[in-house]
């Protein structure tokens, strides 16, 4: 991929509220498709079992390698850290972040 290429493509990486208030972290280049794609029951296995699903965050990132990273991080939070970034809470976020350091430092 050339470098202009690269400064006009978008990625996302965006978490979903399922129907069993489940959340469902991926990453896409069109936020809005993939989300139709999941609805359709042709997505992840996971959304596939909780339909509907609705996007309660989305972001975006430099590049896809950026957006995996990311997507990655997310998944390894707990439901009340993911819960924070959805609401934009940062003060939880910085305190979840302490918790974690904390416990790994045990």
């Amino acid at each position: 991929m050339d470098e202009s290429s690269n400064l006009t493509s978008k990625y996302y990486v965006y978490i979903l509220r399922c129907s069993d208030n489940s959340f469902y972290v991926g990453h896409t280049q069109d936020v809005a498709k993939r989300v139709a794609t999941h609805n359709s029951a042709k997505g992840a296995v996971w959304t596939a079992a909780r339909l509907p699903v609705t996007v309660v965050y989305q972001e975006r990132c430099d590049s896809k390698e950026a957006a995996i990273q990311r997507e990655n991080q997310i998944k390894r939070w707990s439901r009340a850290k993911k819960q924070a970034l959805i609401d934009g809470d940062q003060l939880k976020l910085i305190r979840s972040a302490g918790a974690n350091l904390s416990s790994s430092q045990a």
